[in-house]
């Protein structure tokens, strides 16, 4: 096995096609065509973790957190940073990171807040736009069935909880080739009318190129007419935060408490307290600020996140209870994630959950 396999997995989980356009994801370490040797998966990438990954022979670090994130522009080793490339380099040990690809996934890093909360009726909190793409294409009748059916076995035709999903129209079709085209259906030169099904088809965007090539791979025309278009449509399996429900409705200070238990938190920041109950919750790993107004807007009774700011705290406007659980705190679950998938997935290699603690938070 080598590394691009294990990446192969990964990308099954969170595509890096849906991570945010200012992150820096993928194999950001070593080569994909390095042969592996065991896994080591990590919230974060420090020189500790390096060297629990040389001491456990794992070449292949899976971070959530990127260690290079606003670019390298020297490597001397002045900074945490460049230490950890380095070292990184000169064990031949490959760091790859999924961040906000994971952050997007629908079973990703809320996905699993929501589980030790045990919410229940999930759905995105700010789905992410331009997710959807819609194919249309021209075929023989007689060839119809078989390029439905080789779309949908390449991902397309899912929409929400249907499959194999797609709309057809039978017409005619013209065209006429010229000397050097090689027609399957008429003769060069002569004009061709064809009985035709049009086929539209949707799927997710990250399977553009697989969808592609199974078009062209099963279509029996020469040139091939086809369009894409990618739609605005909501997508409710992918985005940022998650909602859901706790099964019976707590107090604020049950809630609190609750959640300082489940999230192992030494400490956790809340606006005030409005004597309402708490049933209804949004969650966010990471840093949240951006999502508050989201938030408001879905009724939510409170949101969960980290790293808010003093004046974020206003935003609540006494509509909703606030809570900063601490970013570690709100993403540590992730890398149990990631194992959990991995081994599934891989049964010969060693997937072995990084034992060092990488919050750089500490409570007094």
């Amino acid at each position: 096995m080598i590394i691009q396999d294990v990446l192969n997995h990964l990308e099954t989980l969170a595509p890096l096609h849906y991570a945010e356009d200012f992150d820096n994801v993928g194999l950001l370490v070593g080569q994909k065509t390095t042969e592996l040797t065991g896994i080591l998966v990590t919230l974060d990438t420090t020189e500790s973790v390096i060297e629990e990954a040389i001491d456990a022979q794992c070449n292949l670090v899976v971070s959530f957190h990127p260690i290079i994130f606003k670019g390298l522009k020297k490597l001397n080793g002045t900074t945490y940073v460049e230490r950890v490339v380095m070292k990184a380099i000169q064990h031949d040990i490959a760091i790859y990171c999924m961040h906000t690809a994971l952050d997007n996934a629908f079973q990703g890093v809320n996905a699993m807040i929501c589980n030790k909360l045990n919410l229940i009726y999930r759905h995105v909190l700010i789905p992410q736009s331009g997710t959807i793409k819609k194919l249309t294409t021209y075929v023989p009748v007689e060839e119809a069935d078989a390029l439905r059916t080789a779309l949908f076995e390449a991902g397309a035709g899912h929409i929400g909880n249907y499959k194999d999903c797609s709309f057809n129209v039978e017409g005619y079709g013209t065209y006429m080739g010229n000397e050097q085209s090689n027609p399957t259906k008429g003769i060069r030169g002569s004009l061709h009318t064809e009985s035709e099904t049009k086929i539209t088809v949707v799927f997710p965007k990250h399977l553009e190129s697989n969808i592609l090539k199974t078009l062209f791979n099963t279509h029996s025309y020469e040139e091939v007419a086809y369009e894409i278009f990618t739609l605005d449509n909501v997508n409710q399996q992918i985005g940022m935060g998650m909602i859901g429900s706790l099964e019976s409705p707590l107090s604020e200070t049950e809630f609190l408490s609750y959640l300082k238990q489940t999230m192992k938190a030494d400490g956790i920041r809340h606006t005030a307290l409005l004597g309402k109950s708490i049933q209804k919750v949004a969650v966010l790993g990471g840093s949240g600020s951006f999502a508050i107004q989201a938030a408001k807007k879905a009724g939510v009774d409170a949101f969960v996140t980290a790293d808010l700011k003093y004046h974020d705290f206003f935003t609540a406007e006494n509509k909703i209870l606030l809570v900063d659980v601490g970013h570690y705190e709100s993403e540590q679950f992730t890398k149990n994630l990631l194992v959990a998938h991995l081994t599934k997935k891989i049964t010969n290699f060693a997937v072995i959950l990084s034992n060092t603690n990488t919050n750089p938070i500490k409570y007094f």
